[in-house]
């Protein structure tokens, strides 16, 4: 029972770690998108 728990609560952990690198990367690229599509002369 204890590792039952234990694994779903790394599932869980390791979902929301997915989720923040992902939406630091989504982040990223948005953010480049709009350096890039400035013309900075």
């Amino acid at each position: 029972m204890k590792k039952l728990l234990l694994l779903i609560l790394l599932a869980g952990v390791g979902y929301l770690v997915y989720r923040k690198v992902t939406e630091v990367e989504t982040d990223d690229d948005l953010w480049s998108e709009v350096g890039a599509s400035q013309d900075l002369r």
